[in-house]
């Protein structure tokens, strides 16, 4: 018998500051703790003072106000919702790059897209789990954007957002390490601009503008179209479907990214993870339905660096599945685990 368990959900609706003020005054308590986590976790590892981390964070708000105001009026109304500085805001959005610039590398993730011929009847599905450090802060929102579009978002560490929109398009992260990085935009900064697009063609074209390195993604919308793209930190690739389905873990499939990826020696078990959720979805192909793929993300192959990934004592820095979900965008509905597949029920929202 699974836990019964699942997130506050927090609507959010009006101006982009309303919806940030909103959004503050909903997840003041995880906000205010992944300040501390940050300058906790930064002043442990490496020495760094607050002062210094804000400092490097801050290299990247000029770009990201010309970039999206509209994500910048969302800060600015977290911040006065929380008491926190606009500074410490952005921080948090600049996680993933802080993460790097100090070497702290902790994340993996699997995912999968399935729609067409795969699928038990040719409806889109996307999914993954999220893989991370045991208790990072998860928030779960609707948000309704004055131009009438809505969204569901994960919102992991106030930094990277997981997200299904009522225009039918989802998204999936899995991080992808090379050695070099020429960061411009953080990935909490670009996300939120490129799911608030109508149209899969446009989100992809933003991603391909900014998307150099850290990051892999997939999108797939609800006719059926599907694209992923890895990229390092000068260059980038798009991935297209096979026999209607994307998957992916934390190594480069781009053969020219093969020679900097680092996860032969860093992520190791990716490789297994991929294989193993090729096999399954292989098994069930032509059949792949919810109930399959919770099952999938529940799979304990080479347990603990499993698809449904269990704390290693291990390894210092040893990640864990936080949460896990998998959308529908025909449905508008996303089905969320609030941590462990194998041991919490998922939970439907939808539009």
């Amino acid at each position: 018998m699974k836990n019964a368990k699942e997130f506050k959900l927090i609507e959010c609706r009006g101006t982009p500051y309303e919806i940030g003020r909103q959004w503050g005054e909903g997840c003041k308590e995880n906000i205010l703790k992944i300040s501390e986590n940050i300058c906790n976790s930064m002043a442990l590892f490496y020495k760094a003072s607050k002062k210094e981390v804000v400092s490097n964070a801050m290299k990247f708000l000029p770009a990201v106000q010309e970039f999206d105001p509209y994500l910048v009026e969302i800060m600015r109304g977290q911040a006065d919702a929380t008491g926190l500085s606009l500074e410490e805001i952005f921080t948090q959005k600049c996680f993933n790059e802080l993460t790097f610039y100090y070497n702290n590398i902790s994340g993996l993730c699997t995912s999968f897209a399935a729609t067409g011929k795969a699928t038990q009847d040719g409806k889109t599905i996307l999914g993954q789990n999220i893989d991370f450090l045991p208790g990072t802060p998860i928030d779960l929102l609707k948000i309704h954007h004055a131009n009438g579009l809505v969204q569901f978002i994960l919102s992991f560490s106030n930094s990277s957002e997981f997200t299904l929109s009522s225009a039918g398009i989802g998204i999936c992260a899995n991080a992808t390490i090379g050695q070099d990085y020429s960061f411009n935009i953080p990935v909490g900064c670009y996300l939120p601009r490129v799911m608030r697009e109508k149209n899969i063609h446009d989100a992809i074209d933003i991603l391909k503008q900014v998307v150099r390195g850290l990051g892999y993604y997939h999108l797939a919308d609800i006719n059926g179209h599907m694209s992923g793209i890895e990229s390092i930190h000068n260059d980038f690739e798009l991935l297209y479907p096979e026999r209607d389905m994307l998957l992916h873990s934390n190594h480069y499939l781009t053969e020219r990214f093969k020679e900097v990826d680092t996860a032969l020696q860093l992520q190791p078990d990716s490789y297994h993870r991929l294989d193993r959720i090729r096999s399954l979805l292989d098994q069930h192909y032509g059949h792949i339905n919810t109930e399959i793929i919770m099952k999938i993300l529940a799979d304990h192959d080479h347990h603990p660096d499993s698809i449904c990934r269990h704390f290693n004592p291990t390894v210092p820095t040893s990640s864990t599945t936080v949460a896990s979900f998998i959308m529908v965008p025909a449905e508008g509905a996303i089905y969320i685990a609030a941590g462990h597949p194998c041991e919490y029920e998922y939970v439907r929202y939808e539009f």
